[in-house]
């Protein structure tokens, strides 16, 4: 929020004053903000290393997003399975070019290779 209103031309001591206001009030929360982006973003269909990066790109604190990350972790395999199905099908693949089509596009959608290679191989 801090970058939008300062790119709009507002001064920097106003804009930490009208923040600052903000949480005081709990009418912002970087934290409820990182939850909500995650759960939507997920729903999208995007997994944690793309999330964790477009987090960073709004200015969350790191911390802040490994916190809430790992509350999901127990999930990012299903829901690479889920997107997984929704491209491709749930037929296994055998085929060399479709296995590195499909690692790409999940590598692309920001699931790990380690869990993408535990999906494909195993």
């Amino acid at each position: 929020m801090q970058r939008k209103l300062h790119s709009r031309g507002f001064e920097e001591h106003d804009i930490e004053t009208v923040l600052l206001r903000l949480r005081e009030s709990d009418l912002q929360s970087d934290d409820r903000y990182t939850e909500n982006y995650i759960s939507s973003r997920m729903e999208r269909g995007n997994g944690p290393i793309r999330i964790r990066a477009e987090l960073h790109e709004r200015g969350i604190d790191e911390a802040l997003i490994e916190t809430h990350l790992e509350g999901y972790a127990e999930l990012w395999p299903s829901l690479l399975q889920r997107v997984h199905d929704a491209k491709f099908g749930s037929e296994p693949g055998t085929d060399r070019r479709l296995l590195a089509k499909k690692a790409r596009f999940l590598e692309n959608r920001g699931f790990p290779g380690e869990l993408i290679r535990r999906f494909l191989f195993d």
